[in-house]
């Protein structure tokens, strides 16, 4: 399986990260779906770069 090519991908990995841990700070209740959001956004870029 080959790896994640994406440049940019861990500058918004971690800019995804920091708004999502404000987001919580403020909403603590909407944790369970940014979790979601967050695992499946990575299992499509996952899939997209093994078929690519």
């Amino acid at each position: 399986m080959p790896a994640i090519t994406f440049p940019a991908l861990g500058l918004w990995m971690g800019i995804a990260s920091l708004i999502f841990g404000v987001i919580v700070m403020i909403f603590p209740k909407i944790l369970n779906y940014l979790v979601g959001i967050y695992l499946i956004i990575i299992g499509i870029m996952a899939i997209i770069a093994y078929l690519g």
